[in-house]
């Protein structure tokens, strides 16, 4: 397929702006960086990007250009896209943020486990390092057990949380649904006519948390005129090309996705789903969806930092992928899950709507997705569901970004990094069998 000069290069945003952002490719790992980097090697502050004023040519990155996605700089950008491209702010609130308690564990350093496939055990820091770690922050019984920073990341700035993004919006729809606010089991349509039309229309609000939509959107990066490619463009809020014709904010892309397949039938992680329920919860609340989790959820957790949202040409806030937080406030969502909703015995998110998480979506229609890696876990409300002994569930992002709750241990890891491939079987092997040796130190302890 040929493209004008023009729309190449918007084209080659638009890819670099889908990886970057949105998706959560579990299936086979698409390699964005030479395997040759390691996290000390590829370390933002060592290589000196943006640094200066100004900053050294050749130590330049931007948005307009494409050098914001490539590696090593990508270790940079992620956790300063509100310096190239536009957002909006998820306010914390005026009040004090809330502090978190330390009980400090020197030797979850020590943990020691053997990554999926593999014969030879691998440290904790070693792990660290493997999965370009930019901070991961542990909370036992509520109090922070362990805390560590690297490459661009401090307790005191933000980082994307790419498809982290979308389980947020999965919380605050089953906070409507359990107020009565908003109804699973009516179409699409009933609340947003606009998608009538499209093959979101017909779908219950279920089917579209849950993923079990049947839409025509393929998200195959190695193909250029996949439906993704389109999406990513139509949120890109740089200008178009004066002969570019497509739809020109997530508005327009969303009432273009065409039907394939049963609703209900089977899951199929694609990251639209998640743009239609912010359109939906805008609809409903009246709010954008950066203003709704401000008011619902991040102004009450007592959050140390504001966080934003990436926006495309009209300021939509992207609800697939576009959220950036601080860590340790990410890891006070996980907390949410085992207080019960509840923030200095004020109830934050109804009880309903945290159970309604936990317990998963169909195991059945989750295993015709093919994710070897997760066999028997299930999918709800934009969140991975274990089903191990534990119980334990998760939200998951692109390039290593995961929050990961163990109801049974009482335990929350929130990671943020910036991983060189843009998939989680790039990190899954390395990352699951960690969070459950970590669980099982910290659960060991406690016995």
């Amino acid at each position: 397929m040929f493209f004008p000069k023009g729309k190449r290069h918007l084209l080659a945003l638009a890819l670099a702006l889908a990886l970057a952002l949105a998706v959560d490719v579990s299936g086979p790992a698409c390699t964005l960086a030479q395997p040759a980097w390691t996290a000390q090697a590829s370390d933002p502050i060592a290589l000196g990007w943006m640094q200066g004023s100004p900053p050294p040519p050749d130590r330049i990155i931007r948005f307009a250009d494409g050098t914001y996605r490539s590696f090593p700089q990508w270790r940079w950008s992620v956790c300063h896209f509100q310096q190239l491209m536009p957002t909006t702010p998820v306010s914390r609130g005026l009040g004090a943020p809330r502090p978190l308690e330390r009980a400090p564990r020197a030797d979850i350093e020590t943990v020691r486990f053997t990554p999926t496939g593999a014969t030879e055990p691998m440290t904790f820091m070693e792990a660290f390092d493997r999965n370009f770690t930019d901070g991961i922050v542990i909370l036992h019984e509520g109090r922070i057990a362990y805390e560590r920073y690297a490459g661009c990341l401090s307790e005191q700035n933000r980082h994307a949380a790419m498809s982290v993004t979308k389980s947020l919006i999965g919380l605050l729809s089953e906070i409507l649904i359990a107020e009565g606010t908003l109804d699973e089991s009516r179409r699409v349509d009933s609340y947003v006519p606009e998608l009538a039309a499209s093959a979101f229309g017909d779908a219950t609000v279920r089917q579209v948390l849950d993923m079990t939509t049947g839409l025509e959107f393929s998200e195959d990066y190695a193909d250029p005129s996949a439906d993704v490619w389109r999406h990513a463009m139509a949120g890109n809020p740089l200008p178009k090309p004066a002969d570019y014709a497509g739809p020109r904010n997530y508005y327009e892309y969303l009432v273009t996705v065409r039907r394939s397949g049963a609703h209900g039938a089977a899951f199929g992680y694609k990251t639209v789903n998640t743009d239609a329920m912010g359109w939906i919860l805008s609809r409903v609340t009246g709010r954008p969806v950066g203003d709704l989790l401000a008011e619902r959820i991040w102004s009450r957790i007592g959050a140390d930092l504001e966080a934003y949202f990436t926006v495309d040409s009209i300021g939509t806030p992207f609800a697939g992928g576009g959220f950036n937080g601080g860590l340790r406030d990410l890891a006070r969502i996980g907390q949410l899950f085992l207080d019960g909703g509840m923030v200095d015995g004020v109830a934050v998110v109804p009880e309903a709507a945290l159970n309604s998480i936990r317990r998963g979506g169909s195991r059945s229609a989750f295993a015709q997705a093919g994710y070897s890696q997760l066999a028997g876990w299930s999918y709800r409300s934009m969140w991975w569901v274990t089903h191990n002994k534990n119980g334990a569930f998760m939200a998951r992002g692109v390039h290593g970004q995961s929050l990961y709750v163990d109801p049974t241990a009482h335990v929350v890891i929130a990671r943020f990094a910036s991983h060189p491939e843009a998939g989680n079987a790039a990190n899954d092997p390395t990352t699951l069998p960690l969070y459950q040796a970590i669980v099982d130190r910290l659960q060991d302890s406690t016995r």
